[in-house]
C-alpha cells in the first residue's frame, strides 16, 4: 500500500472524486441499457450461494465490499490484496452514518462501467438500499466472473487428447483426476 498502513491515500482521494464527479455531473441517473450492453450472470437474490461468501457478508460486508472494490479499482487477479483495507474501512466508518449503501451503489456503477452491465444508477441505489448484502454478494461474484472472463482463464481441466472418456472403472480407459 502507498501510504505504509492500512489506509491508502490514494484509495482516499480516488473515492473522494468518484463522489464529486457523481455529484457535479447527476450521474445517478446514468443507465447502461442499449444492444451492446451485457446482462448480469449472476442474479440478485442468487446471494445464498456460495454459502461461505453469504456468511461472511452478512457477518462482516465490508470484506466483502473491499474485496470487490480491489479487483474492480487495483488489480483483477487480487495482488497485493488484504482484507482490511481502505474501502473496508470506509464502508464500517459510513455504516455508522446509515450511508454505506450509497458507496455500494457508487461501486455497483463502477461494476456496470467496467463490464458494460444492464442496469442503471436508480436501479443500484434501490438494490443497496433495500437489500445491501445480496447486491454486494452480487457485486463480488460478477467481478470475480467477469475478470476470469478477460483473462481468458478457462475453470476446467484439459483432457488430453489420446483419452477416452466414459465410465470409471471400464478396462482400458483411463479416468480423469479432478
Amino acid at each position: 500500500m502507498s501510504s505504509g498502513g492500512v489506509i491508502d491515500k490514494s484509495d482516499v482521494q480516488d473515492w473522494k472524486q468518484r463522489l464529486n464527479k457523481s455529484i457535479e455531473t447527476k450521474a445517478w441517473g446514468s443507465s447502461t441499457k442499449g444492444p451492446t450492453s451485457r446482462q448480469w450472470s449472476n442474479g440478485f437474490w442468487g446471494c445464498f450461494s456460495p454459502p461461505s461468501l453469504c456468511c461472511l457478508t452478512c457477518c462482516v460486508p465490508c470484506v466483502t465490499f473491499g474485496k470487490t472494490h480491489h479487483r474492480l479499482r487495483k488489480n483483477g487477479d487480487m495482488q497485493g490484496y488484504e482484507p482490511i483495507n481502505t474501502s473496508c474501512l470506509l464502508f464500517c466508518a459510513s455504516s455508522y452514518f446509515g450511508v454505506n449503501w450509497i458507496l455500494n451503489a457508487m461501486q455497483l456503477q463502477d461494476l456496470r462501467e467496467k463490464y458494460n452491465l444492464e442496469g442503471s444508477c436508480t436501479e443500484d441505489l434501490v438494490k443497496s438500499y433495500c437489500c445491501l448484502c445480496c447486491s454486494i454478494v452480487q457485486a463480488e461474484k460478477e467481478s470475480k466472473e467477469r475478470e476470469i472472463e478477460n483473462r481468458g482463464v478457462v475453470n476446467q481441466q484439459y483432457a488430453s487428447e489420446n483419452m477416452v472418456m466414459g465410465q470409471p472403472g471400464q478396462s482400458g480407459q483411463q479416468v480423469p483426476q479432478v
